[in-house]
């Protein structure tokens, strides 16, 4: 074999065709619409893997020694092959567009006219070919090695001994190379984007808000999610609008990744702040955990101010400046251990106060926060001087609290939508369910999830690999589409591009939650006094600008 022939080998027919299916799988829908670009992405990489898994399972068919057709058998059975694998993706090709405007019309989107089949072609095409090079690179350089070391071995040691070695280099290349650079520059540009020190915004001098002269927390150090945080928000005049009723302004504290060292220090330093703010004396007390760049969902925060009438203080600490799929993967301990830190020290804390004397304690999180923030409500915090409850909106699948509860739903209960016990203690909450509706009152805590049947950061499944996650053996949820199917590996790989997709889901559907959905799972973890029913829609139609901007606007 010349040197062309070992980085390009010849393409292998039945593994291409192998690889053809996959992409016509592909085509089925999944939790989240994709455009033709996204489509060919996906469909190319899909394609490659099932060109390796063919090749693969060749390799194994060769190495076992196991009979081979004859000739004229083989050009049949090849035939056959070939004719299935384009009859499913002319089939695929044809229907894809009434799946992908099925899934649009659930979500409340405008359907389009066409798939643009040259468009995804071209991208698939373009994406197997990239990674076809890569693998062919790689079966180059195992190649290389195993030659070198025929000549002062025997052929099975050199063939263990060229592979591992093989392994090794990759592992170093990717992970102290291109992988560490890549983290670097995303850590820098994520970190460039908060805006600290010279390159902040001047402080607002209307309110002695956090971050101000008289502040403990340094407002350069904060970070834009902070100060966005700090400065936007209803104030009393606004609650009292909407209320009708005097109001006061809510408290907010938040103390950035830069305004201290280690997760301890920025927790001391959100206590002292709460404690310089009067937080304590609030009837309310929010302890929430921010998602991976440190953003606080308005339509989560604004929302609750307006139902306590501003007798509410949050706070939060920051520990990451990283989005919350590559915190996730990058600082899953950084988010722990601050959550659990600002937890502990306001927890403790807020023990020492008399019982009628001090607010009722409440945790929250969003995405990345809702698990960092589960993580910090472990057993000590729910037994001896608990909690009043927690709200916890989007939880990512790994959660083991969420995981707990899901597996103990009662028979008969969706995946998407558990019924808890009787419950008085979990209940669940998505855009068609508020958590009002249980066998039994609430007891002293109480505990909501809210979560969209549509989105993948909570529902995607490791194991899709070779099994159906839960929901899907359950009937389709009013936004996720009838069409859906589990197909070994290909299911995997829809399901993780939709978690990168589902941050730009329509309001409501994926990982897009907004305002709206959090006002009723609020009402019943927090029991404002003297709240209705009335008062909840009303606040439904005053929050109508979507999930991004929250409600501080009349």
């Amino acid at each position: 074999m010349n040197f062309r022939e070992s980085l390009f080998p010849a393409i292998c027919i039945p593994s291409l065709m192998l690889g053809l299916m996959f992409f016509s799988m592909s085509l089925t829908p999944s939790l989240i619409p994709r455009d033709a670009i996204v489509q060919g992405i996906l469909g190319g990489l899909v394609t490659a893997i099932g060109y390796l898994c063919g090749r693969i399972v060749a390799l194994v068919w060769r190495a076992a020694d196991l009979p081979r057709l004859l000739r004229p058998v083989a050009r049949i059975v090849l035939l056959l092959w070939s004719g299935a694998a384009l009859a499913l993706f002319a089939f695929a090709l044809t229907s894809s567009l009434t799946w992908q405007n099925d899934l649009r019309v659930r979500m409340g989107m405008e359907t389009v006219e066409s798939l643009n089949v040259i468009k995804v072609l071209g991208v698939a095409l373009a994406t197997f070919v990239f990674a076809y090079a890569i693998g062919a690179g790689v079966a180059a350089l195992f190649r290389v090695i195993r030659l070198r070391l025929h000549r002062i071995m025997p052929p099975r040691r050199a063939n263990v001994l060229g592979f591992v070695t093989g392994a090794l280099i990759l592992v170093i290349v990717t992970r102290d190379g291109i992988f560490d650079h890549v983290v670097t520059g995303l850590d820098e540009s994520y970190e460039a984007a908060q805006l600290l020190f010279d390159s902040a915004p001047p402080l607002p001098s209307e309110k002695p808000i956090t971050g101000s002269a008289a502040s403990l927390v340094d407002w350069k150090r904060m970070g834009q999610p902070g100060r966005d945080f700090m400065t936007s928000g209803p104030d009393a005049d606004a609650i009292a609008a909407f209320t009708g009723k005097p109001a006061l302004d809510p408290i907010r504290i938040y103390v950035g990744r830069a305004n201290g060292s280690t997760p301890e220090e920025r927790a001391e330093l959100a206590l002292a702040e709460l404690k310089r703010t009067g937080a304590f004396s609030r009837k309310v007390l929010i302890v929430t955990s921010p998602t991976g760049t440190g953003w606080m969902d308005p339509g989560a925060h604004d929302t609750v101010e307006y139902m306590h009438g501003g007798d509410i203080a949050t706070v939060a600490t920051q520990y990451s400046y990283l989005q919350s799929p590559l915190a996730l993967i990058l600082e899953t301990n950084s988010g722990l251990e601050q959550a659990s830190a600002t937890l502990a020290a306001v927890h403790e804390f807020w023990k020492t106060l008399p019982r009628d004397a001090r607010p009722r304690l409440y945790v929250h999180g969003l995405s990345l926060g809702a698990w960092s923030s589960m993580f910090a409500t472990n057993l000590f915090r729910l037994v001896g001087d608990p909690i009043d409850g927690a709200f916890w909106a989007g939880p990512p699948f790994p959660s083991n609290f969420w995981n707990y509860a899901q597996n103990a739903r009662e028979s008969g209960s969706s995946w998407v939508l558990p019924k808890i016990g009787d419950g008085s203690l979990v209940r669940y909450a998505s855009h068609v369910a508020d958590a009002s509706e249980a066998e039994a009152e609430w007891g002293s805590m109480r505990i909501v999830f809210l979560q969209y049947a549509s989105d993948p950061i909570v529902f995607y499944d490791p194991y899709s690999f070779w099994r159906a996650p839960p929901w899907m053996n359950e009937p389709p949820a009013d936004d996720v589409s009838a069409h859906l199917r589990f197909m070994p590996i290909v299911t995997q790989f829809q399901l993780a591009l939709d978690m990168a997709l589902s941050f730009g889901a329509p309001a409501g559907h994926g990982h897009a939650y907004y305002a709206q959905d959090y006002i009723a799972p609020w009402a019943q973890v927090t029991a404002p006094e003297g709240w209705s029913a009335e008062d909840t829609r009303r606040l439904k139609a005053h929050c109508d600008n979507g999930f991004q901007n929250g409600c501080s606007n009349d």
